[in-house]
């Protein structure tokens, strides 16, 4: 009888007294979090993290300390429209040490993409898409008044960090709730004309109607986009700048693509720079031109899952990394030109590639 009952009490001691053991580095407590109104330095960011597989890459990324991190989506592998099951889902990787570790000692924030939204590539479609909406919310902990919850169309979100100075804007945008379906091409045209090439089965949609982000959410883009910031990061669940690949990206609509460049230009907006998730491989893209300064944007892919036949991509600079991955966003202040450090790092925290952007140079040249 003893036996029967000393099990579920230790696995009981272990998930509560575990967590605080996760972070291996050096034995030491849990620091608390850190006040993130007294400012940012340090943003972690990664995507596409499979609930049921292994993921070493947390003790690399709680040795990072930092003070907070963005989840772009693909958060768990949900794939149903069993709303029980994708609760479970989220309840496995909630039981995670080195996760709960991180949600222990950083600030946590995220958006969805297609897998934790609910299916595949699905967009406004999606029949269960209200109650993934809350199930997604609770599993982040979004307080019960926030806008996220009571919107009807999706959760996008901002969060400001910060003195004027050094202020720091995360906008988190929701690329699945009002997207029209996709232009796929045969299985047949794909096997023979794209696999080949390493790319997806879509085409880009040449009817402006067609809608990624959906009207409201452009206002409400709009809106903050001309909310005072010195660094503004904008958190795609999707590719922004690469051009078609095939797969997912804002390339499949490339009007919706085009209309923020145009916003961008027309609100002078400064200090912008891009992550993005989703491809499971992880690279820099940089697109001069569009406005008038270089706009740049880091790939995080995945945290677990790997892709190893990864598409061509004309403004990518240097090579793509298909191992597990996060980003880091290393923020200097104290510069007499503040400036930003962007790496791509590995589970043991090697880096894969990394670039250094002065925030002067992310600015609108003035006539």
């Amino acid at each position: 009888m003893k036996s029967r009952l000393i099990s579920p009490i230790l696995l009981w001691l272990a998930a509560v007294f575990l967590p605080a053991l996760a972070i291996a580095d050096s034995g030491k407590p849990l620091p608390n979090k850190p006040d993130l109104g007294k400012g940012i330095t340090r943003i972690a960011f990664g995507s596409c993290v499979h609930q049921d597989h292994e993921q070493p890459i947390w003790k690399a990324i709680n040795i990072e300390r930092p003070d907070l991190f963005v989840f772009l989506g693909d958060n768990i592998y949900g794939d149903t429209q069993d709303m029980a099951e994708l609760a479970r889902k989220y309840q496995t990787l909630g039981a995670n040490p080195g996760f709960q570790a991180l949600r222990q000692q950083s600030h946590v924030i995220a958006t969805w993409d297609d897998h934790d939204y609910g299916a595949d590539d699905v967009g406004a479609e999606f029949p269960q898409k209200e109650a993934s909406r809350q199930i997604m919310l609770d599993f982040w902990g979004e307080p019960a008044d926030s806008a996220r919850r009571t919107r009807t169309d999706g959760i996008y979100t901002a969060h400001t960090y910060g003195e004027p100075g050094q202020r720091v804007q995360l906008i988190l945008l929701d690329l699945r709730w009002n997207r029209s379906p996709l232009k796929g091409v045969s299985k047949a045209e794909y096997l023979l004309k794209k696999a080949p090439k390493k790319m997806g089965p879509y085409e880009p949609l040449t009817d402006t109607s067609a809608q990624l982000l959906g009207e409201a959410q452009w206002q409400w883009l709009e809106a903050q986009l001309q909310q005072p910031a010195d660094l503004r990061v904008i958190a795609s669940s999707v590719q922004l700048l690469p051009e078609f690949t095939g797969w997912e990206s804002w390339a499949n609509f490339p009007h919706e693509r085009t209309r923020l460049f145009g916003l961008i230009d027309k609100l002078k907006v400064d200090g912008l720079f891009i992550i993005s998730g989703d491809t499971h491989w992880s690279e820099f893209s940089r697109v001069d031109g569009a406005v008038s300064y270089p706009l740049w944007e880091a790939t995080s892919s995945g945290l677990t899952e790997e892709w190893k036949a990864i598409s061509p991509n004309q403004h990518r600079l240097g090579v793509a990394e298909h191992r597990n991955n996060y980003g880091l966003i290393e923020i200097d202040w104290t510069a007499d030109q503040p400036s930003m450090t962007v790496s791509i790092k590995g589970q043991t925290g090697q880096v894969y590639m990394q670039n250094t952007l002065r925030l002067r140079d992310l600015r609108h040249r003035q006539p």
